[in-house]
C-alpha cells in the first residue's frame, strides 16, 4: 500500500529526545580542553557553552521540531548532572551542600584532584557512551538548583522555544548507581522523590507543558518486585504536579511488563519500536494502549546512522495508529541523538550510494518532521521525501558489497578451527619456559602519549605533505624512544606506543576492506573524548598486514618480549557503525576470520605475544537477560576464532575495561586468552570481589592506576591495589599494569606512573619472596 492510500493520521506532532553536545566541529570537547589546560576562564567557558546550547536548539526549531528537549545538554555527563543537582558529591571531595556545586568540583568528581580519586565511570546501558556513576553511600540527596528549570527559561527568553525539560528517572537514577543494597533501592527512591516534587512543581509553576523523565532501566531485566516502587514514585510525582505532562520516556529495547507500566499514571510513555526486536508493537498489538494517553513512538533509529526507509515507518506508525489514534502519537527517535554524528553536511569525500544511505542527527530531524508531514498533511516534498528514503535504501541494500549470506559464513567456519590446539595448562608451562618472565610480570595496555608532534606528523603524511619514508623514519624515532624509556623504568613486556594510529578501531577498519570513514562523523564517547566510529557497510576480509612493520621494528630494539597489539572483532564491530541487513554476530565473525590473518602474520614475523583486545566487549551485552547468553556465545567464537591458530609457546592477551564484568567472568575464561588485562581502579578494586566466588585460572593484570584521570597514586596506592587482588588470585598467574592505554596522557604523567608501577611491583614481589 503506497503511502497516499494510507488514511492520513491528522494530528501527529514531532519530538526530539536529545541532541549531540560536541557541535558539528567539536566546538565543545576544544571548549572543555581549553578550560582545563587553563588557556580559558570559568566565564569565557559558560559563555561558549550557552552558545552552542542555543545553536542546538535553534537547528531543532529551525528543522520544525514540534517538542524540542531543554537540559540534554551537559558540561561532561548528565548523571553526573543529576548528582550535583541533588547534592551528591563523594566526601573525599570535601563539598557541602551550599548552593550550586561548584565547577571545580564537578570536574573533579569527573576527573579526579589531588587526593580524591574520580568517581567510576561505566558504559550507558548498551551504549559506547559512559557515564559518571552516582555515589549513595551515606548520601543525604538535597535540591541544590533546579537545572531542568534554568534550561526551560533559557529556551523560552532567548529562543522563544517552548522546551520540553528532560530529566533521568529516579528509579533509573537509583539503580544505575553504586553504594547501596538492592534490597534498600526502594527506600532509597523514596528518598529522592521530595527533590524531584520541587523540581516538577516548580516546573509547572513556569508553565511547562510537557516534561521528558528518562527511565531506560525499564528496558533491562529489573526485577519484577521493583515494579511497586516504580508505581508509587509516578503516582507521587503526578499527583505532586497534576498540571504537568510526563512523558516516561524508555529507549534501547522493549520496556519489560508493559501491562503495568503503560497503566502507570503520567500522560504518555515512550518505546523504541527500532531496537526492540519488534516485541514493543507486539505488546501494542495484544494488549492495546491506554486511551487519552500519548505514545512516543521510537521509529527513526537513534543509534545507528543509516538512513530510515520511511515507507516502512510511515506503515508502522498506521499500525500503531490503529490501536490508538493518530492524535496520540508523537513521532520521534528510538533514543537521544547524542549517539549519533551530527551532520552529513561535511562528508563530501564518501562514496555518493553510500551517503545517500546515511543519516545522522541532523537528517534523522528531517526524517521525522517528513513523517509528519507526509502522513498528517499529505505534505507534497514529504512524500517525495519518504519515495526516495525506500528507493535509496533498497538500492544500497543490493549493493555487490552486501552479499555473503549466513549459510556462506557456516560453511566457511566448518573448514576452520576454532580453538587452540593445546589446554592453558600446558601453554602455560612452553610460554613460560620460553619468556622466563618474573613472578608480577610488569606491563602496559598498548598506546603511549600522542603528543601534537606525534599529531601533526600524522597530518601532515595524511595532507601529503610528507613522504612515507620521512613518516615512517618519525614513527620509527617514536617507537625507539619509547623503547628505551619502558627499559629504563624496568617494564617487562614492552610495547611499541601505537604512534601511528588514530583511533584503535579507525586504524583497524582503515586497512581492512568493507569499512568506510567519515571526515566529521564524530560522537561522544566519555568527557571530552571523541571517537569518530568507522561504517561498516559491506562484507569484511583481509587485505594485507596492518601492525606488523611498526610491531618487528620494535622487537628489533629489545630483548624483552614487545606485544603485538590489536583491537578484536567485537570491539570494532561495537565501536562501528555496523551493518543493518545481517545479523550482528555474522559481521563479527567476518571481522575474526580478518583478524586472524594479522595474527599470524604478526607470529610468522617473530612476534611471540599478542594482544587482542575486547574493552568493548561487555556493552553489546543485551539488555533482558534471556538474550545475554546468545550474544556472549558468538562473541567469544569470534575472539577464539580470531585466535585459534597460534602455537602454543604464542602468549594471547586480551583487555577491556570500564564495564561491569563481574556476571560474565565464565565467559572471559571461556575466550581462552593466555592473560586478561582488566580495569579495576576506576571502580575503586570492586572487580577483585567477584574473584572470591568465582575461580579465574588463567593470567590476569588488574589495573592499579586510572589512567583517565591526570592524578598520579603513590607507590603505596599502587602495592595496596596489588596486595588486595593477591589475596583472591594466585601470584604466579598476576600481572601488574595500569587500566587502559596512556594516549590521553602527557609523557610525563606516564613516566612518572609507571615509574611507580614498577617500584609497586617490585615490593610486591620483595613481600611475595618473603612470605614464601
Amino acid at each position: 500500500m503506497s503511502i497516499n492510500e494510507r488514511p492520513a493520521l491528522s494530528g501527529l506532532i514531532s519530538s526530539n529526545l536529545g541532541y549531540p553536545r560536541i557541535g558539528g566541529n567539536r566546538e565543545w570537547k576544544k571548549a572543555l580542553e581549553r578550560f582545563w589546560n587553563g588557556s580559558m576562564d570559568e566565564s569565557e567557558l559558560h559563555v561558549e557553552m550557552k552558545r552552542l546550547r542555543l545553536e542546538h536548539l535553534s537547528k531543532q526549531q529551525d528543522k520544525g521540531i514540534d517538542l524540542i528537549p531543554v537540559g540534554d545538554f551537559s558540561y561532561y555527563d548528565h548523571m553526573l548532572d543529576t548528582s550535583v543537582m541533588f547534592g551528591l558529591v563523594p566526601e573525599r571531595f570535601n563539598y557541602r551542600p551550599a548552593g550550586p556545586v561548584p565547577l571545580s568540583v564537578y570536574f573533579g568528581i569527573a576527573r579526579g584532584q589531588k587526593g580524591a580519586t574520580a568517581s567510576e565511570m561505566t558504559k550507558w546501558l548498551n551504549t559506547n557512551y559512559h557515564y559518571i556513576v552516582p555515589e549513595l553511600a551515606n548520601a543525604a540527596p538535597v535540591l541544590t538548583e533546579n537545572k531542568p528549570l534554568q534550561a526551560y527559561r533559557e529556551a523560552k527568553q532567548e529562543l522563544g522555544i517552548e522546551g520540553k525539560p528532560v530529566l533521568i528517572g529516579p528509579y533509573s537514577f537509583v539503580a544505575l548507581s553504586k553504594g547501596y543494597d538492592h534490597k534498600d533501592l526502594a527506600t532509597i527512591v523514596r528518598s529522592f522523590l521530595p527533590l524531584y516534587i520541587r523540581v516538577l512543581s516548580e516546573l509547572a509553576a513556569e508553565g511547562v507543558q510537557w516534561v521528558q523523565i528518562d527511565e531506560p532501566v525499564l528496558t533491562t531485566s529489573f526485577p519484577a518486585e521493583d515494579l511497586d516502587i516504580i508505581q508509587e514514585a509516578y503516582e507521587t510525582l503526578t499527583q505532586a504536579a497534576p498540571a504537568l505532562n510526563i512523558m516516561l520516556q524508555t529507549y534501547f529495547g522493549s520496556v519489560e511488563h508493559y501491562k503495568r507500566l503503560s497503566t502507570l499514571p503520567v500522560q504518555g510513555l515512550g518505546l523504541d519500536f527500532v531496537h526492540d526486536d519488534g516485541e514493543n508493537l507486539q505488546h501494542v498489538l495484544q494488549h492495546g494502549f491506554p486511551a487519552g494517553k500519548m505514545l512516543g513512538a521510537g521509529v527513526v533509529d537513534g543509534r545507528n546512522i543509516w538512513r530510515s526507509d520511511l515507507k516502512a515507518v510511515a506503515a508502522l506508525l498506521s499500525q500503531l495508529a490503529e490501536q490508538t489514534s493518530a492524535t496520540q502519537l508523537i513521532v520521534q527517535p528510538s533514543c537521544s541523538l547524542l549517539h549519533v554524528p551530527v551532520s552529513l553536511e561535511a562528508e563530501q569525500k564518501l562514496d555518493i550510494e553510500l551517503v545517500h544511505a546515511l543519516a545522522f542527527a541532523d537528517e534523522k530531524l528531517e526524517e521525522l518532521t517528513a513523517l509528519t508531514a507526509a502522513l498528517g498533511e499529505r505534505n507534497p516534498s514529504a512524500l517525495a521525501q519518504v519515495e526516495q528514503s525506500a528507493d535509496a535504501v533498497a538500492r544500497f541494500n543490493s549493493s555487490a558489497a552486501r552479499v555473503q549470506t549466513a549459510a556462506d559464513m557456516a560453511a566457511l567456519l566448518d573448514k576452520e578451527p576454532q580453538s587452540r590446539s593445546v589446554p592453558f595448562g600446558q601453554r602455560r608451562v612452553v610460554q613460560q619456559d620460553k619468556l622466563k618472565l618474573p613472578p608480577l610480570p610488569t606491563t602496559t595496555i598498548g598506546s603511549f602519549p600522542q603528543t601534537a608532534e606525534i599529531r601533526k606528523a600524522r597530518l601532515q603524511y595524511r595532507k601529503g605533505e610528507w613522504s612515507a619514508e620521512q613518516y615512517r623514519t618519525f614513527i620509527q624515532q617514536q617507537i625507539k624512544e619509547w623503547i628505551d624509556i619502558q627499559e629504563e623504568i624496568g617494564i617487562d613486556v614492552l610495547v611499541h606506543g601505537e604512534f601511528e594510529r588514530t583511533d584503535m578501531v579507525e586504524f583497524f577498519g582503515e586497512k581492512l576492506k568493507g569499512f568506510a570513514f567519515t571526515q566529521n562523523g564524530w560522537v561522544q564517547s566519555y568527557g571530552s573524548r571523541c571517537v569518530k566510529p568507522p561504517i561498516i557497510y559491506g562484507d569484511v576480509s583481509f587485505d594485507q598486514p596492518m601492525t606488523v612493520e611498526e610491531t618487528a621494528f620494535a622487537q628489533s630494539l629489545t630483548s624483552r618480549p614487545v606485544k603485538g597489539m590489536l583491537t578484536g572483532p567485537v570491539t570494532i564491530l561495537n565501536w562501528s557503525f555496523e551493518r543493518n541487513d545481517i545479523p550482528r554476530s555474522q559481521v563479527a565473525l567476518q571481522l575474526a576470520l580478518a583478524l586472524r590473518a594479522e595474527v599470524e602474520a604478526l607470529e610468522q614475523a617473530g612476534i611471540g605475544m599478542i594482544q587482542v583486545d575486547e574493552p568493548a566487549i561487555r556493552e553489546g551485552l543485551p539488555l533482558k537477560k534471556e538474550q545475554q547468553q546468545a550474544y556472549l556465545d558468538w562473541a567469544v567464537q569470534a575472539f577464539l576464532v580470531t585466535t585459534a591458530t597460534v602455537e602454543p609457546a604464542t602468549q594471547i592477551h586480551t583487555h577491556m575495561c570500564y564495564s561491569e564484568f563481574q556476571h560474565m567472568i565464565q565467559s572471559i575464561s571461556d575466550m581462552d586468552a593466555d592473560v586478561i588485562s582488566i580495569e579495576t581502579s576506576r571502580s575503586h578494586g570492586e572487580l577483585i570481589v567477584s574473584f572470591e566466588d568465582q575461580v579465574y585460572d588463567k593470567g590476569i593484570g588488574l589495573g592499579v592506576y586510572d589512567i583517565h584521570s591526570p592524578r598520579i597514586p603513590d607507590v603505596a596506592e599502587m602495592l595496596s591495589m596489588i596486595q588486595r587482588a593477591l589475596r583472591v588470585l594466585p601470584s604466579d598467574l598476576f600481572w601488574v599494569n595500569p587500566d587502559c592505554g596512556l594516549k590521553t596522557r602527557t609523557k610525563e604523567e606516564s613516566i612518572a606512573a609507571l615509574r611507580q608501577m614498577v617500584q609497586a611491583a617490585q615490593a610486591a614481589r620483595d613481600a611475595l619472596a618473603v612470605s614464601n
